[in-house]
C-alpha cells in the first residue's frame, strides 16, 4: 500500500494504535506507552520502516528532559536519608546486571539481546535507549519487547504478595510514616498571642529576632486597636497582640518568649491585604528571601511557602524555587509592586522557552563525544550519557544568570512523550524486521531469563531492606516500584495506602535507578 511507504503517515499510525492498546487495561494493567513498541515491531516485521532520524529525535528529547527534571533529586538522593534508598536501588540495578551477565555468558545468548532484555525486565525505556545507542543492535529492541510484559505484570504480583510475605500491616505502616513525616515536615499554624513578658515589652522587633529566636513568622500585630505590619522599629507594647505563623514547636517558642495564647482576634485592617502570589520572574528564582531587600521597601512580609504541595515556614535563608505560591502581607497601595517582584504571572508556568532546551541539548552531545583512550578501548559517555549527564547537571543547577534551565511540569511532560514515542516506534519498526528470526533461534527461552532477571533482584533488596535497614513497608515498596522504574508498580502500592510513603521514594530512587541502569548497560555493551 502506498501510503505506508509515507514515514510520516507510518509513524503516527504507529503511534495511534499504540496508544490505543496501551489503553487497554486487563485487571487493572496496562502496557500504557510501550503498547507503541509492540505495534511498531508488528510493522517491522511487514518491512515497514520509521527512519532512525526520527529514532535520534526521539531519544534526544527524551533523555533530556528526563535528565532536566530528575536533576534536583538525583542529587538530593545522596543525602542523609536518600544514601540508604540509593544503595538499595543501586543494590537492585547492579544484581539484575550481574544475572544479566551470567545468562549472557554461561547460556551464549546473543550480547545485545540480553541487555535488552536487562531494560524490558526492570521496564526502563531509557535503558532501552542507551542499549540502542550502546550497541546499535535491534536485538536490542527484540530483547526488551520480551522482557517487558513480565516485568510490567511480574512487578506489580511481586509488591502486592511483599506484605503477605512480611506478614505486615500496612495500615500500621503508614500510621508510623505520618508520625515520623510530622516531626521532620511540621504543618504550619496560626495563633494569636498577648504581650505579657517583660523581658520583651519596650523593645522592638530588631532587638528580639524573633524570626531567628522562635523560628515562627510575626504576620501581624495590634496596639490600641491599630493594626499594622511588624518592621524593624515597631516596639511591643504590655496588652498588644501579634499573630504568629509557623509550626507547632514554633508557636511554642512564641508564648515562651512574648506571652500567653489568646481568643482576642486581629482583624485585617482596611489598608492591609494578604494574597497568594506565584514565583515566576527568573530574577528572584534562586535568591534568598533576605536578599529581596524591595520587600522592606513595601513593609511586606511573606508567610508561608507552598512548593510541591507542602507548606513550608520562610526564613531569611530561604532560597525561592519557580513555582513557588507564596503568601504576603502588605499594604493594599504596595500589593501591586509586591507581586510584580515576584513575577506572579501564570502564563509562564505553561511557556516554554526552547533556547535553554537546545543550548543543553547541544552541550550534552559534545560532552558525549569527549573520550578516555587506553591501551585496548576507549571510553565515552556517547549520546545518552553525554545529553543525560549534562542535563542532570543543568536540572541540579536550575538557573545560569537569566537561563532558566528547568521546565514546568507540562512543559517537560509534553517534550518528553514527544520523544519517547519518536523513539519506541523507529527502534520498534527497527527491531521488527528480525523479530521471527530471534524467537526460532531461541524460542521461551528468553522469557524465563526475564522472569529471572525481575524476580531475584527484588527479592533480594526486600530481604536486605526488611531485615538489615528496618526499613517501614511503604518506603520499601516505593523503592522498589523506583528501582524497577515501574510506574504501574507505583500505582499498585498507592492503592494500599493514603500515605504519600511510596510515590516520595519512588522520586527518590527512580533517577539513580535510570542513571545507574544506563551505566550497567554501558559496561555490558563493553566487555
Amino acid at each position: 500500500m502506498e501510503l505506508f511507504s509515507n514515514s510520516y503517515f507510518a509513524l503516527f499510525l504507529i503511534i495511534l494504535i499504540g496508544f490505543l492498546i496501551g489503553r487497554i487495561k486487563i485487571k487493572g494493567i496496562s502496557l500504557d506507552v510501550s503498547g507503541v513498541i509492540f505495534v511498531a515491531l508488528v510493522f517491522g516485521h511487514y518491512g515497514i520502516i520509521v527512519p532512525k532520524d526520527f529514532q535520534y529525535l526521539g531519544l534526544v528529547l527524551f533523555i533530556f528532559t528526563i535528565g532536566i527534571q530528575a536533576g534536583p533529586s538525583f542529587f538530593e538522593s545522596f543525602k542523609t536519608h536518600g544514601r540508604e534508598l540509593a544503595t538499595l536501588v543501586s543494590l537492585l540495578v547492579v544484581t539484575s546486571g550481574f544475572i544479566t551477565f551470567l545468562v549472557i555468558y554461561f547460556f551464549d545468548i546473543d550480547k545485545n539481546l540480553g541487555i535488552g532484555l536487562l531494560a524490558g525486565a526492570l521496564t526502563s525505556t531509557p535503558g532501552l535507549a542507551a542499549a540502542i545507542d550502546s550497541t546499535g543492535s535491534p536485538l536490542a529492541s527484540i530483547g526488551y519487547g520480551i522482557g517487558y510484559p513480565f516485568g510490567v505484570i511480574g512487578v506489580i504480583l511481586f509488591l502486592n504478595l511483599v506484605p503477605r510475605l512480611l506478614r505486615v500491616n500496612v495500615v500500621k505502616e503508614g500510621q508510623k510514616y505520618n508520625d515520623e513525616m510530622m516531626a521532620e515536615y511540621p504543618k504550619i499554624f496560626s495563633k494569636n498571642f498577648i504581650v505579657e513578658n517583660e523581658s520583651v515589652i519596650g523593645k522592638n522587633f530588631g532587638e528580639l529576632n524573633i524570626r531567628f529566636m522562635t523560628k515562627a513568622v510575626i504576620s501581624r500585630i495590634m496596639h490600641s486597636d491599630i493594626v499594622s505590619l511588624p518592621e524593624t522599629q515597631t516596639i511591643l507594647h504590655k496588652g498588644d497582640v501579634v499573630i504568629a505563623v509557623g509550626s507547632a514547636e514554633a508557636l511554642k517558642r512564641v508564648k515562651l518568649l512574648v506571652g500567653s495564647e489568646t481568643n482576642i482576634e486581629i482583624p485585617l485592617s482596611s489598608n492591609l491585604g494578604v494574597r497568594s502570589v506565584l514565583v515566576t520572574d527568573k530574577d528572584v528564582v534562586k535568591k534568598t528571601i533576605g536578599q529581596l531587600h524591595n520587600l522592606n521597601k513595601y513593609h511586606a512580609t511573606i508567610t508561608r511557602i507552598r512548593r510541591s504541595g507542602i507548606d513550608l515556614s520562610p526564613s531569611p535563608s530561604t532560597k525561592l524555587q519557580f513555582g513557588d505560591k507564596i503568601i504576603v502581607i502588605c499594604q493594599d497601595e504596595n500589593m501591586k509592586q509586591v507581586s510584580e517582584i515576584f513575577g506572579d504571572d501564570d502564563k509562564k508556568l505553561s511557556d516554554t522557552d526552547f533556547f535553554p532546551i537546545a543550548t543543553g541539548i547541544i552541550l550534552g552531545i559534545l560532552v558525549g563525544k569527549l573520550s578516555l583512550n587506553f591501551d585496548s578501548f576507549s571510553l565515552s559517555l556517547g549520546l545518552t550519557g553525554g545529553i543525560l549527564l549534562v542535563s542532570l547537571i543543568l536540572g541540579r543547577t536550575g538557573k545560569t544568570g537569566s537561563i532558566m534551565w528547568t521546565m514546568t511540569g507540562a512543559s517537560n511532560q509534553l517534550l518528553r512523550q514527544f520523544g519517547l514515542l519518536f523513539f519506541l516506534a523507529a527502534v520498534g519498526t527497527s527491531a521488527g524486521s528480525s523479530l521471527v528470526e530471534t524467537f526460532n533461534n531461541y524460542g521461551f527461552e528468553l522469557f524465563i531469563y526475564g522472569i529471572i532477571i525481575t524476580l531475584v533482584p527484588l527479592l533480594i533488596t526486600t530481604i536486605i531492606a526488611f531485615y538489615f535497614f528496618k526499613m517501614n513497608l511503604l518506603i520499601l515498596l516505593g523503592t522498589l516500584a523506583g528501582g524497577m522504574t515501574s510506574t504501574p508498580g507505583l500505582a499498585a502500592v498507592d492503592n494500599m495506602t493514603d500515605t504519600d510513603a511510596p510515590s516520595l521514594a519512588y522520586a527518590t530512587v527512580y533517577p539513580v535507578a535510570m542513571v545507574l541502569l544506563i551505566v550497567v548497560v554501558k559496561i555490558l555493551s563493553l566487555i
